[in-house]
């Protein structure tokens, strides 16, 4: 007698992603006794940001559009953008060293250099635009790796930069870890806080170097 067909588990018809995470649940779940769970952070509300050192002007880096005007000479005023030698290039001084200097150095520099083609110079240097900055996403995010974003730029906005979330992120273990005095220092946020402008979250702003995980 011929033996009844055999039906194949739902489980294996499974995509591969699928089956792998639900091992990966099936192993947490075993471990959970023995685990520390989501590992030390500290919720964005109870965060201390470290104000920045008293002396720690803005420096020009490559990439800054700067906004450079001299008093009472137009043909002289102009935007320049900072470029990747960390030079700009200026009617009769050709090239000037802007990257590592502040505004205010600049400006000064600027102004030595124009005083063998005009008296007196007055010349004043101001940040028209700065720099983007470079953070990282990995995780249960759409697209993951390096992501340029302007300067001041929110969680949220790096988030919506990256894609959104996968179908498996947990919205609410959303990290941005970063480093401060050479300590890794983990925070984490609520992804409702963010769209409903609760608490902290959603004035916080990212810093170059941090690395945005989501679990």
């Amino acid at each position: 007698m011929p033996s009844p067909l055999r039906q194949t588990p739902p489980s294996s018809r499974l995509p591969p992603r699928a089956l792998a995470r639900a091992a990966l649940l099936l192993l947490a779940s075993v471990l959970a006794p023995g685990c520390t769970g989501l590992g030390k952070y500290t919720w964005v509300d109870e965060y201390q940001e470290k104000p920045p050192p008293p002396d720690a002007s803005y420096r020009i880096a490559a990439g800054d559009l700067l906004n450079i005007r001299v008093w009472n000479q137009e043909a002289l005023t102009t935007q320049a953008r900072v470029r990747e030698d960390g030079r700009i290039s200026l009617l009769f001084l050709d090239d000037v060293e802007a990257a590592g200097h502040s505004p205010a150095m600049l400006s000064q520099q600027i102004q030595t250099r124009l005083k063998d083609y005009i008296n007196h110079p007055v010349v004043t240097v101001a940040l028209e635009q700065a720099r983007p900055i470079k953070v990282t996403l990995v995780g249960e995010i759409n697209r993951i790796g390096p992501l340029e974003i302007e300067t001041g730029a929110s969680l949220l906005q790096a988030l919506a930069g990256a894609g959104g979330f996968t179908e498996y992120a947990h919205k609410d273990r959303v990290f941005v870890m970063r480093q401060e005095d050479g300590t890794p220092v983990r925070i984490r946020f609520r992804y409702d806080d963010l769209i409903r402008a609760e608490g902290r979250a959603p004035t916080f702003r990212l810093r170059p170097g941090d690395v945005i995980v989501v679990e």
